[in-house]
């Protein structure tokens, strides 16, 4: 295939409005028409997530199984793509594998959730198909998942899982820069709530530190105008969103600049 391009995931200014799944207010979620609406709202990255089919495949979808999207009680890797691509999501929508997705949007970035432990190799290997490991980021909540990916990706861009994320947060919260700093050598982004429970997570200190470290700071999942402008204004990096569409005009009216 040749070599690929060195990852510029990250590279344009920001801040980055990721948009959750697509843009899913005339489209079902994780469709090509709800990141092409993404897109077409002025999205600059596409949040989505991969399950693994019966037959190897990686199938863009969040959940493991199709009750929430279908209303049918089977697991996505208990039917092959054929079967999945049959199934009317809406909007004249259905199941798309991941290749198809990045080979839709060619110089689109997305920021890919490795769900299933299956789903590591079909991941990797459909992203080299589609040429694209300069134009994704890898993440999982599962650090083994995410490992496995990155290592048939040389070069990818990547956020921290929940425990490689948990770690250097503590050691952040203790003082320990440096500690916190190899534990997230390699690391693009820290992809995480405003809250866990009740702790706050996202502070201007937390900020700093990341920044300091040279990681970026992306937000889930901010839906609230008032909200992104307050995290925007404290230097957050991206905002992971369902209303893309909201944080696109909060940014271009530049009220987080001003403090606002």
């Amino acid at each position: 295939m040749g070599p690929e391009r060195r990852s510029d995931f990250l590279a344009s200014p920001g801040p980055r409005v990721i948009a959750h799944r697509g843009l899913s207010l005339e489209a079902p979620e994780n469709t090509l028409l709800a990141f092409l609406k993404a897109l077409s709202a002025g999205a600059t990255h596409l949040e989505t997530d991969v399950q693994v089919t019966l037959d190897g495949v990686a199938v863009v979808s969040h959940d493991a199984d199709l009750a929430r999207v279908a209303g049918r009680a089977v697991r996505v890797d208990r039917l092959t793509m054929a079967e999945l691509r049959r199934i009317d999501l809406g909007a004249g929508q259905s199941f798309v594998p991941l290749g198809e997705a990045l080979d839709a949007f060619p110089e689109a970035r997305f920021n890919i959730d490795v769900k299933a432990a299956g789903a590591a190799e079909p991941t990797a290997y459909a992203v080299l198909e589609a040429r694209a490991t300069w134009r994704v980021l890898i993440t999982s909540f599962s650090e083994g998942r995410r490992r496995r990916t990155m290592r048939l990706l040389p070069g990818v861009a990547t956020a921290a899982s929940a425990s490689v994320f948990l770690n250097a947060w503590l050691a952040s919260r203790l003082g320990f820069t440096g500690r916190a700093k190899r534990i997230l050598r390699g690391i693009a982004a820290v992809q995480v709530p405003e809250r866990y429970w009740h702790v706050h997570v996202v502070t201007p200190r937390f900020i700093r530190v990341m920044h300091d470290i040279g990681v970026e700071v992306h937000v889930w999942t901010v839906n609230d105008p008032a909200t992104m402008r307050r995290l925007l204004g404290i230097g957050v990096d991206g905002l992971i969103t369902d209303r893309c569409d909201l944080a696109v005009r909060v940014i271009a009216a530049g009220d987080h600049e001003k403090g606002i």
